[in-house]
């Protein structure tokens, strides 16, 4: 039997994916091989990948002078690798609205000057900074955002709007593919794959070409964006059966009238949630101001928190499972990804609503 899970990640993935996974495991397509097994410099494997990316392509709209990389390491790695090939010897600014951003600005302090342009942590990461309280640099190499925070709940809806020439770098771990992105209004976006796309262990990094060729002489050439951009994201093995579920996750996304149609089922799960916490009479409580609530992570916490065990274990006997709250925030967590049903995340709405019911 499948659980409901809302863990942050790794995540849920589609259903019909995994059953397609499975019935292909031992026979890809005839080869009677896995796709494990198959090599990643044949014209099978190769298929497999270049179809991703156009899929990938379609889905967000990514113009022709974009390069796609389907990398290793995850996001956190790439907290290094954007400065190590995007500073120049220049100085880079840094907007933190959670913990991610603030992991990612104290790597990037490794590797150059940064600049904290902006920061919530004062409001303890509850909102995005307001474009009045940012001190943006106009000579900066980039400006690096989080969209979408996935421990503290903070989405973005309204981009900042970086000076004149800066390009404009986010990390899209948790909320890429969830909603249509303006993907030219950026020089580079990153995500790891375990939250929309699809197993830890792969990061997609979409890329403006201008911004290629720029890397510190230290870079290795397996972190060096332009030497994967010119060998295809196969300068060495690539994660391939990541990318080979990647490709169906993205055909599966499509197939449900892409991400239009998406975003419009993620704004209804969210609603929700949010309503059950807001009808709850203090029962329940999210930190976040509403502008900036995340449709893909939401933290709550119980008004009294010597019940959360007994909501938790609840929970469990319900078959729903991950609502642990990140060890930094406490209380809980719903992470309500695009492959989190409705059926889902109605579960847990009917759990908090018995719960505070009987418990309040």
């Amino acid at each position: 039997m499948r659980i409901f899970n809302f863990s942050a990640g790794p995540a849920v993935l589609p259903t019909k994916v995994l059953e397609q996974v499975r019935d292909e495991l031992l026979d890809w397509q005839g080869t009677g091989m896995s796709v494990m097994e198959v090599s990643h410099r044949g014209k099978d494997f190769t298929s497999v990948i270049e179809t991703a990316e156009a899929d990938l392509r379609t889905l967000m709209g990514i113009p022709s002078n974009y390069k796609v990389l389907f990398l290793q390491g995850g996001a956190t790695q790439q907290f290094a690798q954007i400065p190590m090939n995007l500073l120049d010897g220049r100085s880079a600014d840094y907007i933190v609205t959670g913990s991610w951003s603030k992991k990612a600005y104290k790597e990037a302090q490794r590797f150059g000057a940064v600049r904290l342009a902006g920061s919530s942590e004062a409001d303890s990461f509850t909102r995005v900074p307001s474009a009045d309280e940012l001190k943006l640099d106009p000579q900066a190499a980039y400006l690096h955002i989080c969209t979408n925070e996935t421990i503290h709940g903070v989405e973005m809806f309204d981009l900042p709007t970086a000076p004149a020439g800066v390009p404009l770098v986010a990390d899209m771990s948790s909320h890429i593919l969830s909603r249509p992105m303006d993907v030219p209004r950026y020089g580079l976006i990153y995500a790891g794959a375990q939250k929309n796309i699809g197993p830890a262990g792969l990061v997609i990094v979409i890329v403006r070409e201008d911004l290629l060729g720029k890397a510190s002489a230290i870079t290795p050439s397996v972190m060096d964006y332009a030497t994967m951009a010119e060998n295809g994201s196969m300068l060495n093995t690539p994660p391939t059966f990541g990318i080979y579920l990647a490709g169906l996750i993205f055909k599966d996304l499509l197939a449900q009238g892409g991400l239009e149609a998406v975003e419009q089922t993620n704004i209804a799960k969210a609603q929700l949630v949010y309503d059950a916490i807001a009808s709850s009479g203090g029962f329940y409580r999210n930190p976040v101001q509403e502008a900036f609530r995340s449709r893909m992570n939401v933290p709550f916490t119980l008004a009294n928190p010597a019940l959360d065990a007994a909501f938790l274990a609840e929970a469990a006997e319900r078959q729903l499972s991950g609502l642990k709250g990140h060890k930094s925030v406490g209380g809980m967590r719903a992470s309500i990804y695009n492959a989190m049903s409705l059926d889902g995340v109605r579960a847990l709405v009917d759990l908090m609503q018995d719960f505070a019911a009987r418990k309040a």
